[in-house]
């Protein structure tokens, strides 16, 4: 990732003219051996479609960013290109904290490892010592509420248990930035209340938030400001309620159902 101009000191978060494009095989192949022979015989044919189309956004310390627009319109996506699991086609992304990110649910986890050591090997993805991670265990293990759990293989997991353990490390670690993808779809409504309560606690104290949701009342609770991709490109940006109120219209239009 090209990283050619420095970060403006008032954002944590810059993108610039991001694109990107992915390739899909222009007929359906079968099997793996059928992709490697077509691809040695020169015969694997691409579509080429982008998925992110000009995306330019700043986002300064302190701030919250809902991203919204119908599935497959690049909400995640972009969330997956300002965290580096993606590289952008064509464009440049700076960064000027850490970064957590809640994206897939699961994402970082050793399924065969139990959630205790998971804990440890989390920490150490976000850049934690063993020890940092010694001092922060109880506290996580507490939020995540999964006390008698800790010492059980996690592919034993249900999704809301995953999602538990995931958030209780994320936000333990209190991060510049958190990215969040869905993960207040998952799991009973008083962990939700009490996901939402900490996100608030959080922005409260300085951290920044990309919030991606269909739940249009988490957007207007936790964030400011609203950016609207449709079709893979930039579309409606400003005030959450405004941008929120022009959506719900829209997708009425469409006969699109919203999450509250």
């Amino acid at each position: 990732m090209a990283f050619a101009k420095p970060l403006n000191k008032e954002n944590l978060i810059e993108v610039d003219n991001v694109s990107l494009k992915y390739h899909q095989p222009s007929e359906k192949i079968g099997s793996l051996k059928e992709f490697f022979v077509r691809l040695v015989r020169g015969k694997l044919r691409y579509k080429e479609f982008w998925v992110l189309n000009n995306i330019n956004l700043q986002v300064k310390k302190g701030e919250s960013l809902a991203l919204i627009g119908l599935n497959g319109s690049g909400k995640t996506t972009l969330l997956k290109t300002i965290a580096g699991i993606l590289e952008p086609t064509k464009g440049q992304i700076r960064i000027g904290g850490n970064i957590a990110p809640l994206i897939n649910l699961g994402a970082g986890f050793d399924y065969e490892s139990t959630a205790k050591e998971n804990v440890f090997l989390n920490g150490a993805i976000l850049g934690y010592s063993k020890k940092q991670m010694k001092e922060k265990y109880d506290s996580i293990v507490e939020f995540a509420e999964l006390q008698d759990k800790m010492n059980i293989p996690i592919k034993n997991f249900s999704s809301g248990m995953l999602a538990r353990l995931g958030f209780a490390i994320a936000v333990d670690v209190e991060p510049d930035i958190l990215l969040v993808d869905e993960i207040l779809s998952v799991g009973d409504v008083p962990f939700k209340q009490k996901c939402m309560k900490k996100i608030q606690e959080l922005l409260s104290r300085g951290t920044t938030m990309i919030f991606v949701s269909h739940s249009m009342n988490q957007v207007t609770s936790l964030c400011k400001k609203t950016l609207w991709i449709k079709d893979n490109q930039m579309y409606r940006y400003g005030d959450s309620k405004e941008v929120v109120e022009e959506y719900l219209e829209f997708c009425k239009n469409q006969g699109q159902k919203v999450g509250n």
